[in-house]
């Protein structure tokens, strides 16, 4: 292994992550009374340019208002682009009134690293000005082609990112990709049109320690289609997908949890390598499969999820 190596920087539970617009505070309410790992309070595509103030106060009240902590949910908010004007005052006012509420900001449409250090300076600013208890992360979201073109050097730009997410809609858009379809399948495209998009970003958050999550999926009639997207997106080592409706977060924490079956192995791994570590074998034999230091490195992973689901389901 390199000696150059980026650790986790920060881990959060977010096998699901329900998006909900600030502008219905009924949504809100019984978001965080669902069974969702994360939530994202949403200023962004989800509101209209007519609602983008009342939305923004809504979003101000309810982290203000409602029991966050208590709910074991992570709770960010979806600022609108730096390309609009809303964008300075979606942080200046939703940190300074309610920023000790709130866990992650999540940044639309990336493009280059210095976007992200346009928000870190001005988030650095008010949790000095206004003495916050806790550093409010970042995460960005990876959603046009030169986000894409440009995704390592994001990834890798450090400071308060904690993850990238898969933007399928506007990356698409961003593309000219002859879809209308909202991270589904594609008939006239042989396999998953988005495999190579999605790797890609994955490859540059392992490379750097961030968490990668995959976005929409807008046909919510149809559980089947959902579940198939986000499997396919844990095998390339995602490990969370945005639900835009409340059926979908069932699907997304059954499709990146680890089963039993998976737990069970993972466990019966590591016992095995560490019996033949005690024998000073640097291999072992389990089920007719020779296992290895990165068998163990693989079962680490299972076994790490979880106990981290078992921690938060307690």
């Amino acid at each position: 292994m390199s000696y150059t190596l980026h650790k986790t920087k920060q881990f959060r539970l977010q096998r699901s992550e329900l998006a909900v617009p600030g502008s219905n505070p009924g949504m809100i309410e019984k978001a965080i009374n669902s069974n969702v790992d994360f939530i994202f309070l949403d200023l962004e595509d989800a509101v209209s340019p007519d609602e983008k103030i009342i939305a923004r106060e809504n979003v101000i009240q309810a982290l203000n208002d409602l029991d966050w902590k208590s709910s074991g949910k992570t709770v960010s908010v979806r600022i609108n682009g730096l390309d609009t004007h809303y964008m300075y005052c979606d942080v200046i006012d939703i940190v300074e009134q309610a920023g000790q509420h709130l866990d992650t900001i999540l940044v639309p449409k990336v493009g280059v690293p210095s976007d992200l250090y346009t928000v870190e300076v001005l988030l650095s600013q008010i949790e000095v000005a206004k003495n916050l208890p806790h550093q409010i992360g970042i995460e960005a979201l990876i959603e046009t082609a030169l986000g894409m073109a440009n995704v390592e050097s994001i990834a890798s730009s450090g400071g308060r990112l904690e993850a990238l997410h898969f933007g399928v809609a506007d990356y698409a858009a961003s593309n000219r990709a002859r879809t209308v379809n909202i991270g589904g399948l594609n008939p006239n495209y042989p396999g998953d049109q988005w495999h190579s998009a999605i790797s890609r970003m994955v490859v540059a958050c392992r490379a750097y320690g961030l968490r990668a999550i995959d976005g929409p999926f807008g046909d919510f009639n149809d559980p089947t289609g959902y579940d198939e997207a986000a499997k396919r997106a844990a095998a390339l080592g995602i490990e969370g997908k945005w639900a835009i409706h409340p059926s979908q977060i069932d699907l997304a924490n059954k499709a990146f949890s680890p089963s039993e079956a998976e737990l069970t192995k993972a466990t019966r791994m590591l016992a095995a390598l560490e019996q033949a570590a005690s024998q000073g074998k640097g291999a072992a034999q389990l089920d007719g499969r020779m296992i290895d230091a990165a068998s163990a490195r693989m079962a680490q992973n299972v076994v790490e999820m979880g106990e981290a689901i078992a921690s938060r389901s307690s």
